[in-house]
């Protein structure tokens, strides 16, 4: 890691994946996002990053908004998979960063939180199906995987 947190890029360029990319992976009820989900996940692990955000808020959503809901210990298991992707960790400067963000480009702390840990990673692209495809925030790239 470089200094200011920055994560080291060398080869492809990264992708940040939000967290709902990632819990699509394990959602029967949406055969046709399951199947993107999983594809994209395929990539060589060092072409994707997450961050603390993501790894916690899949753990909650596979084992309570998801139908059905994951078993916890193969959301644990799913959890600890993850965490071996590049992992940005959520700090009090990428919150305050997230906050003028949010301001800024009229978004939820949450959604602007990820786009902060994706600018800390280096990643150029942001997969996620909350923000609006081919819109750039922050130098990085928007990228609905799921759009038709």
């Amino acid at each position: 890691m470089e200094a200011g947190g920055t994560l080291r890029r060398s080869g492809p360029v990264a992708s940040f994946v939000d967290t709902n990319v990632v819990v699509y992976c394990h959602d029967h009820g949406s055969e046709e996002k399951r199947r993107v989900a999983v594809a994209l996940l395929s990539d060589p692990p060092d072409r994707l990053v997450i961050s603390t955000q993501v790894l916690s808020e899949f753990y909650w959503t596979v084992t309570r908004k998801l139908r059905p809901p994951l078993p916890d210990s193969a959301a644990a298991e799913a959890t600890r998979h993850l965490a071996a992707l590049p992992l940005v960790t959520i700090d009090g400067e990428i919150i305050l960063s997230a906050i003028d963000t949010a301001q800024h480009h009229q978004l939820a702390l949450w959604d602007a939180m990820i786009v902060e840990a994706a600018v800390r990673s280096g990643c150029d692209r942001l997969l996620t199906e909350d923000l609006t495809d081919g819109q750039e925030i922050r130098g990085i790239l928007i990228a609905n995987p799921f759009a038709a």
